[in-house]
C-alpha cells in the first residue's frame, strides 16, 4: 500500500468508532422505525408484517393529528420568540460584562445540573393551588381563594421557556462575544449613537447566533412531551405526546412510528433550511 493510500485511509480509521456508534444507535433504530411504519396493527393486537399505507393515511388524513401538529408548531414558535426576546438582553449583558463573565456563564449553566423532569415539576410547587405563589397572594390579601394557574397552554409555554432559555442565551452569547469591539468604536467615531451602533453593527452581526438559538429552541420545543404531560391540560397535548401514547400506552408501534417520522421530517426540513441559508457552523459553536 502506498503512502498516499495509507494517508487517505487514516481519517476513516480514526472516525470508524464514532461512525459505528452513530450507525448502531441512530441509523439502525431509524431504519426499524421506517419499516414499522408500514406494518399494520390488527384487531387482535398483533402486528401484521407487510407494506401497508394505512398508518400514513391515518396520520396524514385525520384532522385530529393535523390539529395537534399545528398546535405543536404554534407552541414551539411562541416559545422560540419569547426565548429570543428575553434571552438576547441577557446574552448581551454577559458578553459585555467585565471581570465576572465566567461567573455569569457558570450561573447560566447551573440549570443543566438539575434534571429536566425535576425542573418541570417544580412549577407545580410554585403555581399549584397550594403552591408558593397562591400562598403568597392569599397571605398578602390580594386574593381570597387560590387561582388555577396550572394545566393550560400558557403554563406549557412557561415550562418550555424555562427549559430552553439557556440554549438561546448561549448561542447569542457566542455570536456577540465574537464581534470585534473595534467595530462598535468605529461606529461611535463616525457619529453613531449607542443605539444606532447596536442597530447597524451589533444586531446584524449577532443574527446568526440568534437564528441558531431559535432553531434549537424550536426543534427541542416541538419534540418535547414531558412539559405538556406535566404542566398541560387534556387539550394541551403536543405531537410527541401522541407518539408516546401510541407506542407506550396503546402498544401501536406501526402508528407511533408513522407519527414520529412525520415530526422528524418536518423538523428535519427546518434544519436543512437553516443549513442552506446560514450553515451549521454557528449552531456547533453554540452547542460547544
Amino acid at each position: 500500500m502506498t503512502v498516499e493510500a495509507r494517508e487517505a485511509r487514516q481519517p476513516w480509521i480514526l472516525l470508524s468508532p464514532a461512525l459505528l456508534v452513530v450507525t448502531l444507535l441512530l441509523f439502525v433504530p431509524l431504519l426499524f422505525i421506517i419499516v414499522y411504519s408500514f406494518w399494520l396493527r390488527t384487531a387482535t393486537g398483533a402486528d401484521e408484517v407487510g407494506f401497508f399505507l394505512d398508518n400514513w393515511r391515518e396520520a396524514l388524513g385525520d384532522p385530529f393529528y393535523r390539529d395537534i401538529l399545528l398546535n405543536t408548531l404554534k407552541i414551539a414558535a411562541v416559545t422560540t420568540v419569547v426565548c429570543a426576546v428575553a434571552g438576547y438582553p441577557a446574552a448581551y449583558f454577559i458578553a459585555r460584562s467585565k471581570g465576572n463573565k465566567a461567573l455569569l456563564l457558570l450561573l447560566l449553566m447551573l440549570p443543566f445540573w438539575v434534571s429536566y423532569i425535576i425542573r418541570t415539576m417544580s412549577w407545580i410547587n410554585i403555581l399549584g393551588v397550594s403552591g408558593a405563589l397562591n400562598t403568597f397572594l392569599i397571605w398578602t390579601g390580594l386574593i381570597n381563594e387560590p387561582i388555577q394557574m396550572l394545566y393550560n397552554e400558557a403554563t406549557v409555554i412557561l415550562g418550555l421557556v424555562h427549559f430552553l432559555m439557556p440554549f438561546m442565551i448561549l448561542n447569542v452569547f457566542v455570536s456577540l462575544d465574537g464581534i470585534d469591539r473595534n467595530l462598535e468604536d468605529a461606529a461611535s467615531s463616525l457619529g453613531a449613537t449607542r443605539i444606532q451602533g447596536f442597530r447597524e453593527v451589533t444586531l446584524p452581526l449577532s443574527l446568526p447566533g440568534l437564528a441558531a438559538g431559535g432553531l434549537l429552541c424550536f426543534v427541542l420545543a416541538a419534540g418535547t412531551y414531558i412539559t405538556p404531560l406535566v404542566l398541560g391540560g387534556p387539550t394541551d397535548a403536543m405531537f410527541a405526546n401522541l407518539v408516546f401514547e401510541a407506542i407506550i400506552t396503546q402498544l401501536n408501534w406501526p402508528l407511533g412510528s408513522a407519527l414520529s417520522l412525520m415530526l422528524l421530517v418536518i423538523l428535519g426540513a427546518l434544519v436543512l433550511l437553516y443549513n442552506h441559508f446560514l450553515g451549521m457552523a454557528q449552531l456547533m459553536k453554540g452547542l460547544g
